[in-house]
């Protein structure tokens, strides 16, 4: 088991907080264009719309990303949980996503890196964000990476 590894009780608390704050983020990121709650950390939040694996209902998300060459590279790390984000099936069933970022709205393409392409991409995301190293020492899963360009 990881070191620090977060517990089922610890999941369970953290998706129960996570749920309502992304909402609440995704209501208000697109409201005011990203002018408020555009930032997590002091960090760009981008949103990211995707079709529900079961319902097929639209899916809106605030993720940490990190831009790469003409779209993002976005991880599932949830925080280094013992489980991927359920946003991570969705993407794997359709990978077709539109980001809103910085001010835009583009059509991408998602596409789950193989092991070999996350470690040569996996120190980018950590430049961007220094947590992702962190979640990934806590789990003993194997976090995806998506590099989502347009198509």
């Amino acid at each position: 088991m990881a070191e620090n590894a977060m517990t089922e009780k610890e999941f369970k608390q953290l998706r129960s907080f996570i749920k309502p704050f992304s909402g609440l983020n995704s209501f208000v990121y697109k409201l005011t264009g990203g002018r408020l709650m555009g930032k997590f950390q002091g960090r760009p939040v981008v949103l990211i719309e995707m079709k529900g694996a079961k319902s097929g209902k639209t899916r809106t998300i605030p993720l940490m990303y990190v831009p790469h060459k003409e779209g993002v590279i976005i991880v599932g790390s949830q925080g280094g949980a013992p489980k991927s984000p359920i946003w991570v099936r969705n993407i794997q069933a359709d990978p077709n996503i539109v980001a809103q970022f910085m001010g835009k709205r583009m059509k991408l393409v998602a596409r789950q890196v193989d092991d070999a392409e996350k470690e040569e991409l996996w120190p980018i995301c950590v430049e961007h964000y220094h947590e992702f190293a962190d979640y990934r020492a806590r789990t003993d899963r194997n976090i995806p990476v998506f590099d989502c360009q347009p198509g």
